[in-house]
């Protein structure tokens, strides 16, 4: 029996079986084969790189952000691209114009913002249909989701509902946070299980035996649990794969032009969704104002001691990649900068007052002036391992000479 055999039939059990408290270990244990296999799936045949990019879908990342558009075919998202970017992608009456990933950057609130035109994908991507695979593992690669729909096409045919149902397959989390949950593997011990803080509800009437279920099906035998909130049985199997990713989402419904304001109004009102219309261009800088307020990206601007601040080129912080505090900022500027970090000043909303002496662990908020202070001679001097860092940076020269043929040997 194929794999996807296999998961149609545990679907059809999980359909016939009775939901209670008493049924709940039977249902979580057919969740986490479920999850096994749909895994399988997307990873692909041994030794094939089906489920890898692939021709076409290999782009570079540049910018301080990367964004994807999905959506079902002929749904504006190449129109959308050439508008925003200036970026020529092939747009056509037919279905299936873009084949491949055609990348264009936005310039918008002083930072590069680079959007992915991908193919469009269809009811069965997450198992392979129509280069399904391909589009979401690019995807997996991007910082959010820029979903397309036709307004026009969303009642009847109900688009949203599909491409969220084949992301999830697809180990994607639309707009969520992982969760509270505290898991890790022990060489011995059994499996010791725990809640704090909280009550599951969602687990049955015996959460230890639901959990204990579930980590018999993935041959867990000794591990610690310890669950923080009332999470669900998929949040814990999520945590058990480790192959999920938790992306931002937002909705952007096209061709508004084509339906009446009452329609336009209820979707517009709908979470995480904007209304646009690439043919009219309509509304096309409310959704660069919603794309950047979903970013969440911190810009940092930096000032050498005695002049002014640069605001020519900020430094772009995220959450997702390395976090926004000043570690993150002089990682970004240069790595050799924590090795002699000594203070750093910083102006803006982040401090009590201006300028304000703070450490690497100081949170940064957006539009922050900061101004790093290295150690001095002296100061390096009395470090504990300043003779080993000496000696490496002699050594370091010492092998580049003789690299370039100008030492002896």
């Amino acid at each position: 029996m194929g794999i996807l055999e296999r998961i149609k039939d545990i679907e059809a059990e999980m359909a016939r079986t009775q939901r209670n408290k008493a049924t709940m270990s039977h249902l979580c244990r057919l969740k986490a084969q479920l999850a096994k296999l749909r895994a399988q799936v997307m990873e692909g045949p041994a030794g094939s790189s089906s489920a890898g990019p692939g021709d076409g879908f290999e782009v570079s990342k540049t910018g301080s952000a990367r964004i994807a558009l999905i959506g079902f075919p002929s749904v504006g998202k190449s129109t959308l691209l050439s508008a925003l970017t200036g970026t020529e992608s092939l747009a056509c009456a037919y279905e299936f114009t873009t084949l491949t990933c055609v990348p264009g950057n936005i310039q918008y609130m002083g930072t590069k913002i680079q959007l992915l035109d991908l193919p469009g994908i269809i009811q069965g991507a997450a198992h392979g249909a129509g280069r399904g695979r391909q589009v979401i593992a690019c995807t997996k690669s991007c910082d959010m989701i820029l979903m397309i729909l036709d307004a026009a096409k969303e009642q009847e045919k109900n688009h949203r509902a599909i491409l969220e149902r084949e992301l999830e397959l697809a180990g994607l989390r639309l707009n969520k946070r992982p969760p509270n949950i505290a898991f890790s593997k022990k060489k011995t011990g059994g499996v010791k299980f725990n809640v704090s803080g909280c009550k599951l509800t969602q687990f049955g009437e015996d959460p230890e035996k639901t959990v204990r279920s579930i980590l018999q099906e993935y041959k867990i035998h000794n591990c610690e649990v310890l669950i923080r909130e009332d999470c669900s049985p998929e949040d814990f199997i999520d945590l058990i794969q480790g192959n999920v990713k938790y992306i931002k989402c937002l909705y952007a419904y096209n061709k508004v032009d084509m339906v009446t304001v009452e329609e336009m109004d209820a979707l517009a009102r709908k979470p995480h969704s904007t209304v646009i219309s690439c043919n009219v261009q309509l509304n096309l800088d409310g959704l660069l104002s919603d794309v950047w307020r979903c970013l969440d990206l911190t810009r940092i601007y930096t000032r050498k001691r005695g002049q002014p601040p640069d605001f020519s080129e900020p430094v772009v912080l995220t959450k997702g990649r390395h976090g926004i505090t000043v570690e993150s900022s002089c990682l970004q500027i240069h790595r050799g900068m924590i090795d002699n970090f000594n203070y750093a000043n910083v102006w803006g909303q982040s401090c009590k007052f201006s300028p304000q002496r703070c450490g690497l662990s100081h949170i940064l908020k957006d539009e922050d002036v900061v101004e790093i202070v290295t150690k001095t001679n002296v100061q390096q001097r009395r470090m504990r391992d300043y003779s080993k860092k000496v000696q490496q940076h002699y050594d370091a020269i010492k092998a580049k000479r003789k690299a370039k043929g100008k030492l002896k040997t």
